[in-house]
C-alpha cells in the first residue's frame, strides 16, 4: 500500500511540475509576442481617429491652414519637442501617438517648439 501511495504522490507532483512548465511557457511566449509587437511601431495613418482630431498630416505643407491656425510654415514633427528619432530619420516616435511612428515632415496641432 505504501509503495502505491508513493507512486501516486510522485505522479501527482510530476503532473504539477508539467502543468507549471506549460503555464510558464505559455505566459512567456505570450509576453515575448507583446514585446515584439511593441518593438516595431506602426506608421500613423492620417485617417486614425486621434490623428484626424489633431489635424495630423504626413506632409506638413498639406495642413488645412484655415482650420489649424496654429500651423506656421516650417513647423513639422522633426522640430517638435514631442518627436523622438535619430538625426535625419524619415519618421520617429511621438509622445502623443504611443506605439506609432509619425513622419518627420508631418505635423499635428499638438506641435511644441523643440528646445
Amino acid at each position: 500500500m505504501e509503495a502505491t501511495q508513493r507512486n501516486s504522490n510522485a505522479a501527482s507532483i510530476n503532473k504539477r511540475r508539467f502543468m507549471f512548465k506549460v503555464i510558464a511557457a505559455t505566459a512567456l511566449s505570450g509576453t515575448s509576442g507583446l514585446v515584439r509587437a511593441q518593438a516595431k511601431p506602426v506608421e500613423l495613418s492620417e485617417t486614425d481617429p486621434q490623428a484626424v482630431s489633431l489635424g495630423y498630416k504626413v506632409d506638413a505643407t498639406k495642413v488645412d491652414k484655415a482650420k489649424f491656425k496654429g500651423y506656421q510654415a516650417g513647423h513639422q514633427c522633426s522640430n517638435c519637442n514631442l518627436f523622438k528619432a535619430e538625426a535625419n530619420a524619415a519618421n520617429g516616435a511621438c509622445a502623443i501617438f504611443p506605439g506609432k511612428n509619425v513622419a518627420a515632415k508631418g505635423w499635428c496641432s499638438a506641435w511644441i517648439k523643440k528646445g
